[in-house]
């Protein structure tokens, strides 16, 4: 495997754009996965669905990024921002999992900070919305981590595998990202 141009690094993860060299590594860690997304999401499984991914992350809506290790380069999951609104929102959604091998080892913690960092600075976003089913606890703990705040819920709010499902609505606006990142430090 050759290496792609990474966005951002952090300590244990960087993360890039997928390219049509990604379909193998990634089909497989879904497949892999498909008990442990279900029902939260359905990441793309087969050629078909990587292909229409791929359309979906070229749009200029859309910004879609791997995570990645950096020891090895190996893909761990995605992070997606959609329907990325400039103007005077500034407003994207935040869509993401990891496989279910690196799962609870804080990869995805370090993952959505360095897309948020790009999102706010390199986007120039104000605000990135998430929404979590109500029973994915491992997600909401994820975002509370994160410095979320928890903004509502909506009722059938998004229809995953043939079924509308209700979401908690989730948002981390930019001057609460760098407050966030300033106490970090």
């Amino acid at each position: 495997m050759h290496v792609r141009t990474m966005i951002r690094h952090g300590q244990r993860v960087a993360i890039r754009h997928p390219c049509a060299d990604d379909m193998d590594e990634l089909t497989a860690l879904n497949q892999a996965s498909r008990a442990f997304h279900h029902p939260w999401v359905a990441p793309p499984q087969t050629r078909d669905e990587y292909d229409a991914y791929m359309r979906r992350c070229e749009r200029d809506d859309t910004a879609c990024f791997l995570i990645c290790r950096r020891a090895d380069n190996r893909i761990l999951g995605i992070v997606n921002l959609s329907q990325i609104f400039l103007g005077n929102f500034r407003s994207a959604y935040m869509g993401y999992y990891l496989g279910i091998q690196f799962a609870g080892q804080g990869y995805m913690t370090e993952a959505i900070g360095l897309v948020l960092d790009h999102a706010f600075s390199a986007i120039g976003l104000h605000r990135v919305e998430a929404n979590i089913q109500p029973d994915n606890h491992t997600s909401k703990a994820l975002l509370e981590r994160l410095g979320f705040t928890r903004e509502g819920y909506s009722r059938r709010y998004l229809r995953i595998n043939d079924e509308w499902r209700d979401h908690e609505r989730w948002a981390m606006i930019t001057e609460d990202w760098t407050a966030i990142r300033a106490a970090g430090e």
